[in-house]
């Protein structure tokens, strides 16, 4: 399942829902809320996939957004997929249909290793 961005950086790029851990916020918490926020979906996460980070530079070349990257496995738990919040558009995608929009750079690279990851526990 995948976001289109609905604002800079990257508008109209596809990519993992996400966003900014809140002061006093766990990790679990904040993975919950930001993708309920973007997809109107429930979820509960299960599993790291990776951690990366990603600097995004200015036009002069300098860092303008430097982001750390927690990816996780989750299992829908409820909800109804609709984009929200700052994403214009969210949809599930084949592994084929992934070379048929613009991905966020590392975006299929966590795909594909969460793919490769061992089958979720059952609910």
């Amino acid at each position: 399942m995948l976001v289109e961005r609905g604002g800079e950086p990257l508008k109209g790029w596809w990519s993992l829902p996400g966003g900014v851990v809140e002061t006093g916020e766990t990790l679990e918490q904040a993975v919950r809320r930001e993708v309920l926020e973007e997809t109107g979906l429930a979820v509960t996460p299960f599993q790291i996939v990776t951690i990366f980070e990603r600097l995004i530079p200015d036009a002069e070349g300098r860092t303008e957004y430097h982001y750390v990257l927690i990816d996780y496995l989750c299992r829908v738990t409820g909800g109804e997929l609709r984009a929200a919040n700052d994403a214009s558009a969210a949809a599930w995608f084949s592994k084929q249909r992934l070379e048929d929009v613009r991905l966020t750079d590392g975006t299929l690279e966590v795909i594909e290793k969460a793919f490769n990851s061992p089958a979720p526990p059952r609910a």
